[in-house]
């Protein structure tokens, strides 16, 4: 009997992928193999990021020496590499059997299978350098949280506007209404030189901003981690040399400098959560965009956004051990290859589909877009695959998010995608999940989150100086 991770065949069979194997399943097969066992050891982890807060997990493993403590390694690492993705950090005590710990420390070093995480949250987010602490159980410290309001104000005249790998938008937001939009193609992970995008998000902020009176605030969003307004890591600035890297970091202020108003730039899955729960009334939101790459964001059931990364593009959803490998992170299995234009054009081939060399991606994903709404069997399939996708993720989620909504949008959601990568989560849903499925709320922006938006969202971040108008 093999001592590894035991990974479970999905009920719901991915049509293009039958290999899938959901982080989930093997989560849940790995605790009821615990409890038959007698209950196991408990397994803690605690992570630190910014200003002191701590989020903590507590889970339990096999005891060091057990027969089957070697599926310890694999269950504890890719349980950590969830929540180093979902919470943040740059320091981890992993309380519990010694093996897990080492193990977890030894993956994430310099020279590690997890040398990325160690230099991306060390060095690039938090400016610290990067710990593991294996301890025990009760030393590994309690929780801090230190979730914030932010947004709901749409008092005057803003500027909201979210950047993506393929396009910019900008739109112009007059007491909760937008008056203009505009939708701008550019290829910022192609740059080297930060003046490009300087001028380019200048550029769609002025122009949203004649539309109007006056202009009394902007909130932009982006894939990324952004502290204070500063770029701390995003991949629209994939291509600037480190040596000019500080001229990225200071472009938001400089652009705010510039423009003479208040201004707040997020992350734009946190927009994209913030954009739901102001259009549903209600909190507990995890919003997920399926755009050039995974974005993901949270309100809380306070209603707060949470200081979390939510970065689930780099978080695991599949456990099999030839899945897709991500080409940043060279991890596999993780959220940009399942949920993002990236998953259409890796799985095209197996749909019968050749994408024609384009160098902008949104031309290549509206090429297949254009054959699934022309009816390709292919193209359909691609949908359909990434919905079971979708509908085991959504149960992994739900197992470290509180969430009582889920919205997905993006660019991959729209036109027929959207409705055939709904339906394909909510059949897996029913099939495996029924107590998941019957509490859950799981759907597409309606007309009202339309009118909402990204955009409206975004443009509702910052709070006006002494509440003038």
């Amino acid at each position: 009997m093999s001592n590894a991770l035991r990974l479970v065949e999905p009920r719901v069979k991915a049509p293009l992928d039958p290999d899938f194997r959901p982080a989930v399943l093997a989560n849940r097969h790995f605790q009821r193999e615990i409890e038959e066992s007698g209950g196991g050891v408990p397994l803690v982890i605690s992570l630190e990021r910014a200003e002191g807060a701590i989020s903590r997990f507590e889970t339990r493993v096999f005891p060091d020496g057990h027969p089957r403590a070697e599926a310890n390694l694999m269950y504890a690492e890719r349980i950590f590499k969830f929540l180093l993705w979902q919470w943040g950090g740059w320091k981890a005590w992993i309380g519990g059997p010694r093996a897990v710990g080492e193990h977890i420390k030894t993956a994430y070093s310099p020279d590690g299978a997890r040398s990325f995480d160690f230099h991306f949250m060390g060095e690039d987010v938090y400016d610290q350098p990067f710990a593991v602490i294996p301890c025990d159980a009760s030393e590994a410290p309690p929780a801090r949280e230190q979730g914030q309001p932010l947004g709901r104000h749409l008092e005057g005249c803003r500027v909201g506007f979210d950047l993506g790998a393929s396009d910019r938008k900008s739109s112009a937001v007059v007491d909760g209404e937008a008056v203009y939009s505009e939708e701008v193609v550019w290829s910022p992970g192609a740059h080297t030189d930060p003046d490009y995008h300087y001028n380019e998000i200048l550029t769609g902020l002025k122009t949203a901003a004649s539309k109007m009176p006056r202009l009394d605030a902007i909130g932009g969003s982006s894939a990324g981690v952004y502290v204070d307004n500063k770029v701390r890591i995003a991949s629209l600035f994939r291509g600037i040399p480190k040596e000019n890297f500080d001229r990225v970091r200071s472009l938001f202020p400089r652009i705010q400098k510039e423009m003479g108003v208040p201004l707040v730039m997020v992350n734009d899955g946190d927009v994209t959560a913030l954009a739901g729960s102001m259009s549903l009334e209600d909190n507990g939101v995890l919003g997920v965009a399926m755009g050039s790459s995974e974005a993901a964001g949270y309100v809380n059931m306070e209603g707060n956004l949470t200081g979390w990364l939510s970065e689930l593009a780099f978080a695991p959803v599949d456990y099999q051990p030839r899945a897709a490998e991500d080409e940043w992170s060279k991890d596999r299995g993780v959220g940009a290859r399942y949920f993002s234009q990236q998953c259409v054009f890796r799985l095209a081939p197996a749909a019968g589909i050749e994408i024609p060399d384009d160098p902008v991606l949104a031309h290549k994903l509206k090429f297949v877009q254009e054959k699934l709404e022309a009816g390709h069997e292919g193209a359909r399939r691609i949908w359909e695959t990434m919905g079971v996708y979708l509908g085991y993720a959504v149960a992994h989620y739900a197992d470290f998010y509180e969430v009582k909504h889920m919205l997905i949008l993006g660019r991959c959601t729209s036109g027929r995608g959207g409705p055939l990568i709904l339906d394909g989560a909510r059949t897996v849903l029913q099939t495996e999940f029924p107590d998941l499925a019957a509490r859950l709320n799981i759907q597409l922006p309606d007309e009202k989150s339309r009118r909402v938006g990204q955009s409206i969202a975004a443009a509702s971040l910052p709070a006006l100086e002494g509440g003038k108008r």
